[in-house]
């Protein structure tokens, strides 16, 4: 698989509803989807979006007859996950408990929140 790169807000939306769908789908599919949630998205603009999926390895393209057929390359879980790692590393030094802090500093977390993570983590 090649590296994953950052996806941008529509980039994310769309494999939102990728993730979503049972794999493969294509961009016809896409667009019908899109139309039901009142986003009227051009063919071209879907294309494009796909492209780039694809090429930010996130997206894997088989074509079938003149369709390509589009199935994630990995979960929204791992791109999740990836994703924190990446916030974790980059704003707060990889560490769990500085953003924990920085949540808790910034009015964040409420009483239940903090009751909760307590009661998660002392199950771990």
């Amino acid at each position: 698989m090649k590296q994953i790169k950052k996806l941008s807000d529509t980039e994310m939306e769309l494999m939102e509803v990728i993730w979503a769908c049972d794999p493969p789908v294509t961009s016809s599919e896409l667009l019908r989807i899109f139309l039901k949630r009142d986003k009227t998205w051009k063919a071209q603009t879907i294309s494009t979006f796909l492209s780039r999926l694809v090429d930010k390895g996130l997206l894997k393209a088989t074509r079938i007859g003149r369709t390509n057929h589009y199935a994630p390359c990995l979960s929204q879980k791992a791109y999740k996950l990836w994703e924190t790692e990446n916030v974790l590393d980059a704003l707060y030094e990889g560490s769990v408990k500085n953003m924990i802090s920085a949540l808790y500093d910034g009015d964040k977390l409420s009483d239940e929140d903090i009751s909760e993570l307590k009661q998660w983590f002392s199950g771990k």
